[in-house]
C-alpha cells in the first residue's frame, strides 16, 4: 500500500485491504474544519492509484459522525472577506467530488450527528451504514447559510423533491427515516450489529475484483447527471454571500452565543 500522510484530525487504520479513516474531532463532533477537508482529500489522493485498497471506511470519533462545518473556521474566515469563504467553502465540494469519484468502494458508518458536510458526505458513499437513532439533517438555513455545495449530491442521492423539503425546514430525522427515503442502506440497532453489517458488507465488497469495481463505479457514476463544477462554483459564490450577509451573521453568532437567532425566537 502508499504511504499515508500524516495527519491530526483523522485516524487511520489500514489491514485486509480496507482503509478505515476516523474523523477525529470528537470535542467538536467531528465538525469538518479546513485542516480536516484537506487531510481527507490528501488520504483519498494517496489511495486512489494503490489497488491495495479496496474499500474506504468513513466513520467518527465520539458517537458522532459529523456536525457539519467548522464555525471557527467561518469565522475566522470573516477577517479575510468574502474571496476567503468562498474558497472555504470550495474546498468541500472538491473533497466531496473526490470522495464520490474515489475508485474504491466508500462506506459510510452513521452514528450521532450526521449533519450539513456530514450530511453531504453520506450522499456521495456508495453504501450507508446507520444507527437507528442517528440524527440527519441540513442545519444550513437556520443559520442564514446555504448548503451550498451538499445540495447538487443531496439532489442526487434521495431527489429534488425531499431535499426541498428537508433544505428547506432545516428538519431533523433519524436513522430509519434515512432508509425510507434512500439516503442509507442498511440501520441497525446497537454498535455490536452496526459493527456486523459493516463486516458482511466488507465480505461482499472483498469478493469483487478491485480494477472491475473501479470501472462499474466509474460507468454507473458517468450514467447519472453529475454535479458541475460550474455550478459548484456558483454555489461557492451565494455562499459567501449568505456568510457575510445579515441571516448569515446573525445566525453564526446566535450559534456561538448559544441562542435562537432572530427568526426563530
Amino acid at each position: 500500500m502508499s504511504p499515508l500522510p500524516d495527519c491530526q484530525t483523522l485516524l487511520l487504520e489500514s489491514h485486509n485491504g480496507v482503509l478505515h479513516i476516523t474523523l477525529n474531532r470528537p470535542d467538536s463532533r467531528n465538525a469538518m474544519s479546513l485542516q480536516m477537508v484537506a487531510e481527507l482529500r490528501s488520504v483519498l489522493a494517496a489511495a486512489r492509484d494503490d489497488r491495495g485498497v479496496r474499500a474506504l471506511v468513513l466513520s467518527g470519533a465520539g458517537g458522532h459522525f459529523c456536525a457539519g462545518g467548522d464555525i471557527k473556521d467561518m469565522a475566522s474566515a470573516r477577517t479575510r472577506g468574502a474571496d476567503a469563504y468562498r474558497e472555504l467553502n470550495r474546498a468541500f465540494g472538491a473533497l466531496l467530488e473526490e470522495a464520490q469519484h474515489a475508485p474504491q468502494v466508500l462506506i459510510t458508518v452513521l452514528q450521532g450527528a450526521v449533519l450539513g458536510g456530514g450530511f453531504g458526505l453520506a450522499c456521495v458513499s456508495d453504501i450507508a451504514i446507520a444507527d437507528h437513532q442517528a440524527q440527519f439533517g441540513l442545519p444550513e438555513t437556520s443559520l442564514g447559510l446555504l448548503p451550498a455545495q451538499i445540495a447538487p449530491f443531496v439532489v442526487q442521492r434521495i431527489g429534488l423533491t425531499e431535499t426541498r423539503r428537508l433544505a428547506l425546514t432545516a428538519a431533523r430525522f433519524d436513522g430509519t427515516h434515512a432508509r425510507r427515503m434512500g439516503l442509507v442502506h442498511f440501520v441497525e440497532e446497537d454498535p455490536q450489529t452496526l459493527a456486523e453489517r459493516l463486516d458482511e458488507v466488507l465480505q461482499h465488497v472483498l469478493c469483487c475484483a478491485p480494477e472491475a469495481n473501479a470501472m462499474t463505479k466509474k460507468l454507473l457514476l458517468a450514467s447519472a447527471a453529475q454535479p458541475s463544477s460550474q455550478l459548484l462554483d456558483d454555489a461557492a459564490q451565494w455562499f459567501s454571500a449568505a456568510v457575510t450577509g445579515a441571516e448569515g451573521i446573525e445566525g453564526t453568532m446566535a450559534f456561538v452565543q448559544k441562542r435562537k437567532p432572530r427568526w426563530a425566537s
